[in-house]
């Protein structure tokens, strides 16, 4: 039985046993008019009855879907022993993954020979046989809980405390997802750097001026001694950030106003669709954008006013980040914004207040939370951005200031570290880890930030 086949099959079980526990509760309790002896609505007990069939089925598949390839994998290396010889472990492993991508119709590593051929038809059938195998036990499982819940529904069955225990738990499990992803990231950074402390200087990363992480692979080699000072990194990074939130803020805020407060419902309509579109574009096409249009306009303009810029500057790179993010903060904003109450709109009118002081005075300081948010969520999107800077502000790290010099970030660097096929043993390689480190504190601490100034005013307000 195919897997579609046998996920269709558990559907239709799970759904005939709603019905069928639904109807088995209504039978005990003397009829549709007698439910109130029940403990629990009909429905819970249908499905009470349906996770009782799902769960342990879907237990036995999950069990046999992780156990079956090391199975298999083990059943075939003992057939193919005695045929092929005595066989190291790597070139076991590498036969085993040959037969496996000839039964799947992939490429083969080497010689297709008739006992290879045969030992991928042999792991077919103890595939095909597998499939099988699971779909009765799978089955059987389902049945047999099933007529165990089955003959336990009765009017004193909590049948309602079961099933919201059931979802409860799988509420939890799926909230607890994202911590421990986030954890698992944590943790697999801060390992990786930590290695890399140990070859170089936590000091001479944090405050080093220098950046080129070329490291020597052999000792008579020269000018590959590396250096590793994140700073120039970090101020290109903050600026580039601080160019495109000044671009991005004033435009989507003053936006958000606008459609909130003053356009009619047409325009709005029309218009914040348009917008909102921005956000769909792919990062790679605004890096081409700053790299033909952008970039050519700024460095013509610097040279009409007599300024030397450069071909890559910082200035386009910022812009057409700013114009990226602008989006977020007009979407999020005026989400904020509509969401204040008009009774607070009406009241300020009312006592003599201008559209303008009702704005600043009274839905401004009441929408700061959510405004504040999607300034912050503009500002950590500005800095993870990668395709943009590698296009228009190029790979140099430049310690400066100037928005018209060419000037890197750390996400471009951390890109640039691991393209290839890198060992993740070198100073070089692991540099990308610390790196990704120090964006995620920055980021934290940008987020800390916010949040103690959305709290300060928003106290301050109410």
């Amino acid at each position: 039985m195919q897997s579609t086949t046998l996920v269709l099959l558990m559907a239709a079980l799970t759904v005939a046993a709603y019905f069928t526990g639904r109807a088995r509760a209504l039978t005990v309790a003397g009829g549709l008019a007698q439910r109130q002896r029940l403990h629990s609505l009909p429905g819970y007990y249908g499905y009470f009855l349906s996770l009782s069939c799902l769960l342990p089925a879907l237990l036995v598949i999950s069990l046999w879907t992780m156990l079956e390839s090391r199975v298999l994998i083990w059943l075939l290396a003992g057939e193919l022993a005695p045929q092929f010889g005595q066989l190291g472990d790597g070139e076991l492993e590498l036969l085993v993954n040959n037969v496996r991508n000839l039964a799947y119709g992939d490429l083969v590593g080497g010689q297709r020979t008739p006992l290879l051929e045969e030992a991928a038809s042999r792991y077919t059938d103890l595939r095909a046989m597998s499939l099988r195998f699971e779909s009765i036990v799978a089955i059987s499982a389902a049945c047999l809980c099933g007529l165990l819940a089955w003959r336990r529904i009765g009017t004193d069955l909590r049948a309602r405390n079961s099933v919201e225990a059931v979802v409860e738990f799988f509420l939890i499990a799926a909230s607890s997802i994202a911590l421990l992803t986030t954890l698992g990231i944590v943790l697999s950074v801060l390992f990786e750097a930590m290695r890399f402390f140990q070859q170089v200087s936590a000091i001479d990363f944090l405050f080093g001026t220098e950046w080129s992480p070329q490291t020597a692979i052999r000792d008579d080699q020269v000018g590959s001694s590396g250096s590793f000072g994140i700073v120039p990194l970090l101020t290109g990074t903050l600026l580039i950030t601080g160019i495109a939130t000044l671009v991005a803020v004033p435009i989507g805020l003053f936006g958000a106003i606008y459609m909130t407060e003053y356009a009619s419902r047409r325009f709005r309509n029309v218009a914040k669709p348009l917008l909102e579109l921005l956000a769909g574009i792919p990062t790679v096409v605004y890096g081409f954008f700053a790299a033909l249009t952008v970039a050519p306009m700024v460095q013509s303009a610097g040279s009409a006013l007599g300024l030397d810029v450069a071909s890559e500057s910082a200035l386009a790179a910022g812009l057409v980040m700013g114009i990226m993010i602008i989006p977020l903060v007009s979407s999020l904003s005026d989400d904020a914004i509509r969401a204040v109450p008009e009774s607070l709109r009406e009241a300020a009118l009312a006592l003599g207040s201008t559209r303008g002081e009702m704005i600043t005075g009274v839905v401004l300081p009441a929408a700061l939370p959510g405004v504040a948010g999607g300034i912050l969520l503009a500002v950590s999107r500005a800095i993870g951005e990668t395709m943009i800077v590698v296009m228009a502000a190029g790979l140099a790290a430049n310690l400066t200031a100037n928005p018209f010099e060419a000037v890197t970030t750390v996400t471009v660097q951390i890109v640039t570290l691991l393209v290839g096929d890198q060992e993740f043993d070198s100073a070089k390689t692991l540099a990308a880890f610390a790196l990704g480190l120090v964006l995620f504190v920055m980021t934290m601490l940008l987020n800390v930030a916010g949040l103690q100034f959305v709290r300060r005013y928003r106290e301050q307000y109410e």
